[in-house]
């Protein structure tokens, strides 16, 4: 840890160990810790202590510059959380970071050179690269004549061969690469590489009529890259139920229409065979009409014949609908059966209560003749109750249809 200083000794060697640990840790890595390093030495320039009595603190303690205060504010925040490389390489080498901040500085004050060159070896100097740092192919220009990269550069990786930029080849990126010509430069100095006609592959110039040589899928004529046509020759090969289509320099294989078993071209007109569902008509194979083709296309009960492309299905007719795989009429669902009396009108009701008090008042008449004092009185009540619904409620109503001849 960053207090262990009594156990200085046990930690040089930790140290010589870590050192092994962290060989196959990336330069990138290690790179990216030393550059957040310095954002911290900047962002701390002009901090101290911040203490009450900062002179004093600076004078009996240690200067804040070069306190390991400050050195623990620039490691606190040299990793992001989420970093887990830069946190985990950090973890490892604190002893080293401790070294340089406390007795290294002076002497090295590039702080990515002496840990990760030097110290740690997981990066070369510049125009160097592999295990031992061995310097990349240079030429006039520089590392890889200044027209490419070397593989590997600043890093203990890679085979030093140069990756040239686009349009330059060779060992030294000094040569045009294959559809590039030498442009001419109006001094001494060697022109840039230019890109040919598109389906050059060498050429003397950027016009289509300078070719000196074609790419794939074109053939040299009076200077000039004409499309061979695949189509045309043997050169296509192409799956069943596909056609060949020529393209710019090559060929592609397209789907036949569906009406085809195998076709030359696009569209129902050029069928090798006609699809199952389909027929020759002309010079075309068009969708058979199964629906009217056949006079029972679809035998169950209620059933529709319905075409499609290629083919047809039954469905219910209108007002039916399919239940137990049978076409059955689309009845409303019906609700609880009707009383006697629900389809009564309210006169043909009135009538009847009519007709049953007139019925029970002739009863209770006749018992009243025969002399029985309860059965009279019941016959008087009777009689005096009807009058009374027919004076008051019916009186107006009756007595407006008379006037009215109804």
């Amino acid at each position: 840890m960053w207090y262990a200083w009594p156990f200085l000794p046990a930690l040089v060697l930790l140290s010589e160990l870590t050192v092994v640990r962290v060989q196959t840790a990336p330069c990138q890595t290690c790179r990216k810790l030393t550059e957040s390093f310095i954002k911290g030495l900047e962002r701390t320039a002009n901090k101290n202590f911040g203490g009450g009595n900062t002179a004093w603190e600076e004078e009996k303690l240690a200067k804040y510059a070069r306190s390991e205060t400050r050195l623990l504010e620039i490691v606190e925040a040299a990793c992001e959380k989420t970093d887990f490389e830069c946190n985990r390489l950090l973890e490892q080498i604190e002893d080293q970071v401790e070294t340089w901040w406390f007795h290294r500085q002076q002497e090295a004050p590039d702080l990515f050179e002496w840990l990760c060159i030097e110290e740690l070896r997981l990066c070369c100097p510049p125009g160097c690269f592999g295990p031992d740092c061995k310097e990349c192919p240079s030429g006039p220009g520089g590392v890889c004549g200044g027209l490419g990269r070397c593989e590997g550069e600043g890093t203990r990786m890679g085979d030093g061969e140069c990756v040239c930029d686009p349009g330059y080849s060779g060992h030294l990126c000094q040569s045009c690469a294959d559809g590039y010509y030498r442009e001419k430069s109006s001094n001494d100095s060697i022109g840039a590489c230019a890109a040919c006609y598109h389906s050059c592959k060498k050429c003397a110039g950027p016009q289509d009529y300078k070719c000196l040589d074609c790419k794939p899928g074109w053939i040299l004529h009076d200077n000039k890259c004409v499309d061979i046509d695949e189509c045309g020759t043997e050169l296509a090969h192409c799956p069943s139920n596909t056609y060949c289509h020529n393209t710019d320099g090559s060929y592609e294989c397209r789907g036949c229409d569906q009406a085809c078993v195998g076709c030359m071209g696009s569209g129902p007109a050029r069928c090798k065979k006609c699809a199952r569902g389909y027929r020759l008509k002309g010079a075309k194979c068009l969708d058979i009409d199964e629906c009217n083709e056949h006079a029972i296309a679809c035998p169950g009960l209620n059933e529709a014949c319905i075409n499609e492309e290629g083919s047809f299905h039954c469905d219910c007719a209108d007002g039916f609908i399919r239940r137990d795989s049978i076409c059955v009429e689309n009845k409303p669902p019906t609700g609880p059966e009707k009383g006697l009396f629900d389809d009564m009108t309210d006169d043909e009701v009135m009538v009847l209560q009519q007709m049953f008090f007139g019925v029970v008042i002739c009863a209770l008449a006749t018992l009243a003749a025969k002399g029985d004092m309860v059965f009279t009185a019941i016959f008087i009540g009777g009689v005096a109750a009807m009058a009374g619904y027919w004076l008051t409620e019916k009186g107006d109503y009756m007595l407006d249809g008379f006037l009215k001849g109804r």
